[in-house]
């Protein structure tokens, strides 16, 4: 065992790489510490290709253990770390994201990669730890891998930029960044915020770039000590000659055929090119001395690369828009009646459909996680059906992209919802990608977006996004010099052809989520400026067509959306309306048809269906938690007799002493000759004692033996005679409220 470790102070607390004592079977295996969170990243390639692979076959996996937090997981049947919770989908898609393109193009060899936590501080976070580490391991492991790449993770608490937050740092700032790159260059973001400007993003992207240069050199430090034997790999990509072969036969004539307004038209000139070439080699393909797959390859290349061509040199794009411009934008509101929101948004031809449901504060997503437990008031969820790129697909449960996809549409969306002690409904908005020609994740902040207004959620405002693209020349490629175009609002085509991904997120003040994967070895901090900046131009521009439909939320709620009240008891009282075991709260429930949440404050929300049963369950509420005045009126029910008195209910839950003396105006002999239990009898409270005690009194009701009992036609205030149902006393937040 040959044990090395390497270490760093970062941000003002210690950081080591170590290899050569765990998972010695692994080609690669290092474990991150920081602080004392660990996680241990292993790294495996297969020795040969896959065979028939026409893609990349990496899979990375983030295991989350609750052990590590010295947690027991909170299933009461399932004590077994499981299938990955989406947190931990979401984490291994960041690391995916930048270390993918650092291989080869065309390695068809299985890598893959595995970070398991082993320990989590709960103050540093562990998912930006596993994406430096794994390319420690993959770089120790002797791959093909053009690292080192190392993750920062940005903070911002009153416009004050940190390095690598703590965990309650980064819930409670303004800006949540998190950054992939080498020593050379940036080549992954993922962000979410609250309005943060372009300048000062790109202030937190330079500043991440110099953790990002130390902890690279870090890994090269112990790398340089492992000294690993460097892996062979195989390719799976057209020959050099195959390529002259294709282009032999297609012309640049025939290549520039190969546009369109719809994705369509462009597979049906695509479709063309492929015939010509099949009927050209018919022979070969017959004689198996050419293989199909492969000339259709080729000429794949050679499309993609006449693509580029046109952009870089005539700055003409396959559709025939301008750089800058962006694709028909049309939306419409309020179009599926019983949901309680709905919007639709187009842009060209992908087409995302948003739904909105508004649920009771109860109805939030308990995440039990390794790190921290909480809830969530705001869900969002991305669906990608196979029928929206006009395919044919098993579904299996939500995909890695769609569950990334839903996340970035739920950030850009969190900042501007309202505070809970505003807007109390548990919000969730669905977004059904229709049809997709590229961008359907920003399809779908903009389609929540309108369906959130439409649903009547009073947004602080509304949001926007785009999608930007890159066009490097080879040049640029190799050197960092040379010619690029940034591309607005980006189709599939020239997102599969093109160099970055670049989605962008926010209001007219600021930006709210980001997320940029990149092609290439990496882009400089100006272009990432250019793309930001014309970035927003785009969203300003979608802005204004989504506002053209729905300028604002609605003012009214629809009718099929739950009813939520609120009210403010004592805190004393919250005992007695959930009762012994739940069972007064319960009862509450199932009677009137209603959802309770009380809060530790005394605030009592009720979600219910429509009005009356709102206010059956509040008057329920005020009946248990009334406190009662001397001199009120009440009609009450006798539940014990006594020698001495009767005891009477005059309010659900509270009982009072009607003494012997106090049932006539005249001589009682024994009390069961005037009440009998279960009698309905009209009462007055005439004392408080020291103890909390009521004393009550029915004489002041009779005259004369026989006579039948008199009342006041109106009760006390604050004392109604069927049911007490005094305002509560004044909150916070004022009288009840409904929304």
């Amino acid at each position: 065992m040959n044990k090395i470790t390497v270490n760093a102070d970062i941000a003002g607390r210690p950081l080591s790489f170590e290899t050569g004592r765990f998972a010695l079977q692994a080609d690669g295996a290092v474990m991150i510490r920081y602080g004392e969170s660990i996680v241990l990243c292993t790294a495996m390639m297969s020795e040969k290709g896959k065979e028939g692979a026409d893609f990349f076959p990496m899979t990375i996996d983030y295991q989350e253990r609750f052990y590590a937090a010295g947690k027991i997981k909170g299933s009461r049947f399932v004590k077994r770390d499981g299938r990955a919770s989406d947190e931990a989908v979401l984490k291994a898609r960041v690391i995916d994201r930048p270390i993918r393109p650092m291989f080869p193009k065309g390695i068809t060899n299985e890598v893959q990669g595995m970070a398991t936590v082993l320990s989590a501080d709960l103050v540093n976070e562990c998912g930006i730890l596993a994406l430096t580490g794994m390319s420690c391991a993959m770089m120790a492991g002797g791959m093909p891998f053009a690292g080192p790449l190392a993750g920062v993770r940005i903070g911002m608490k009153e416009g004050k930029l940190i390095v690598f937050p703590t965990i309650e740092e980064t819930e409670t700032g303004d800006l949540d960044l998190v950054v992939g790159g080498t020593m050379d260059a940036i080549t992954m973001v993922e962000a979410g915020a609250n309005e943060v400007t372009e300048e000062k993003m790109l202030e937190a992207l330079e500043l991440a770039h110099t953790v990002i240069k130390q902890l690279c050199a870090l890994q090269m430090d112990l790398v340089k000590q492992v000294n690993p034997v460097a892996r062979t790999f195989d390719y799976a990509k057209p020959s050099d000659e195959i390529l002259a072969l294709v282009a032999g036969v297609i012309s640049t004539d025939d290549l520039n055929t190969v546009k369109g307004k719809g994705k369509h038209a462009i597979k049906e000139a695509v479709h063309t090119l492929q015939e010509k070439v099949k009927t050209h080699f018919a022979a070969e393909i017959e004689a198996e001395t050419q293989s199909e797959r492969a000339l259709n390859e080729a000429l794949q290349k050679l499309i993609d690369e006449n693509m580029r061509k046109n952009i870089l040199e005539k700055g003409e794009r396959i559709d025939g828009r301008q750089l800058d411009e962006i694709r028909p934008v049309s939306c419409d509101v309020g179009l599926i009646p019983r949901t309680h929101g709905s919007g639709l948004f187009m842009r060209g031809e992908t087409q995302v459909l948003s739904l909105t449901t508004l649920g009771a504060p109860g109805d939030a997503q308990v995440i039990d996680s390794m790190e921290v437990d909480y809830q969530k008031r705001y869900i969002h969820y991305y669906q990608f059906p196979p029928y929206s790129t006009g395919d044919i697909k098993p579904q299996r449960g939500p995909s890695r992209r769609e569950i990334g996809h839903g996340a970035l549409a739920e950030r850009a969306l969190k900042p501007m919802l309202p505070a809970k002690e505003d807007f109390p409904y548990t919000v969730m908005v669905v977004s059904e990608t229709l049809t997709c020609n590229g961008s359907s994740s920003m399809g779908s902040v903009c389609g929540s977006t309108l369906s959130l207004m439409d649903a009547g959620v009073p947004l602080k405002k509304p949001v926007s996004a785009v999608a930007m693209g890159l066009v490097c020349s080879d040049e640029f490629k190799k050197t960092g010099t040379g010619t690029y175009k940034i591309l607005a609002d980006i189709q599939s085509f020239e997102d599969f052809a093109g160099d970055m991904d670049f989605k962008v997120a926010g209001t007219r003040d600021g930006i709210t989520a980001l997320q940029m994967d990149i092609k290439v070895k990496g882009i400089t901090p100006s272009m990432m400026m250019e793309a930001m900046t014309k970035g927003k131009v785009a969203r300003e521009s979608i802005l204004k067509d989504m506002l053209s439909v729905l300028a604002e939320p609605r003012k009214e709620l629809s009718k099929y959306a739950p009813i939520i009240v609120k009210m403010q008891i004592n805190p004393d009282y919250i005992r007695d309306v959930i009762g012994k075991g739940g069972e007064t709260i319960q009862k509450i429930t199932a009677e009137c048809n209603v959802e309770i949440d009380i809060e530790q404050t005394g605030l009592v929300i009720i979600t219910a269906p429509n009005g009356e049963a709102s206010a059956k369950a509040q008057k329920w509420i005020k009946d248990i938690t009334y406190e009662p005045n001397v001199g009120d009126e009440f009609d009450g029910t006798v539940v014990s007799i006594m020698d001495f008195g009767a005891f009477v209910e005059f309010v659900p839950g509270k009982d009072g002493l009607v003494h012997i003396s106090m049932l006539r105006p005249y001589h009682v002999a024994k009390v069961g000759d005037v009440v009998k239990l279960g009698d309905s009898v009209h009462v007055k409270l005439i004392k408080i004692d020291d103890q909390g005690r009521f004393n009550l009194s029915m004489k002041e009701f009779y005259k004369d033996e026989g006579d039948k009992p008199t009342r006041m036609d109106t009760p006390a205030a604050g004392a109604p005679a069927v049911a007490p149902a005094p305002a509560p006393k004044p909150s916070p937040m004022g009288d009840d409220t409904m929304f």
